[in-house]
């Protein structure tokens, strides 16, 4: 390779897991989701002393749900990777965020067609910003109660993707029910 030669970026490696959530193989990003093959995936929901989530919306650059908005923070499970790790990390890729307060897993839920055949360990957090947000993976953020972030998915569903939808009603459903 000569100097004015540039190494191409490698494509992220996933775990394929079984239905128990079991590695199997290793494949690249692009072919685990153009397979729809399980995989792993976390998603952060940081509150704020007020108690508002922080949203974030997904650049339009994104290969899935560009432009929607989606938990504080987002991402997949790197190939030999854990859940807890991979939290961490996009916390502080995404939004800048180092050391979360109160940091902890929330609920695990099963590959399925609401999170786009992904597991997924919700974790919960708690921060004030402000944020350092990455510009190729968020085109804005902002703090929202959650009285107004119901009313705003029952009436503009199409603007949420569907997986954080599917968390967010499944969060709330489980804070009810401790109420």
């Amino acid at each position: 390779m000569t100097n004015t030669q540039k190494e191409a970026p490698r494509e992220e490696q996933f775990d394929v897991v079984d239905a128990q959530d079991v590695v199997i193989d290793v494949k690249p990003r692009s072919e685990v989701h153009r397979e729809g093959l399980r995989h792993r995936a976390i998603h952060v929901f940081a509150f704020n002393a007020a108690g508002e989530i922080f949203l974030q919306r997904r650049s339009m650059t994104k290969d899935t749900a560009p432009g929607k908005w989606v938990s504080s923070c987002s991402g997949h499970v790197d190939s030999g990777e854990d859940y807890d790790a991979a939290a961490r990390r996009e916390l502080g890729e995404e939004i800048g965020l180092l050391e979360p307060q109160d940091f902890s897993r929330c609920f695990k839920v099963a590959a399925c067609r609401e999170t786009g055949n992904e597991f997924v360990w919700l974790y919960t957090c708690h921060a004030e910003g402000p944020f350092e947000l990455d510009p190729e993976e968020i085109s804005e953020g902002k703090w929202v109660g959650a009285d107004e972030l119901e009313a705003s998915i029952r009436t503009h569903p199409r603007e949420f993707s569907w997986s954080f939808v599917y968390l967010w009603r499944m969060y709330a459903e489980r804070d009810a029910a401790a109420s």
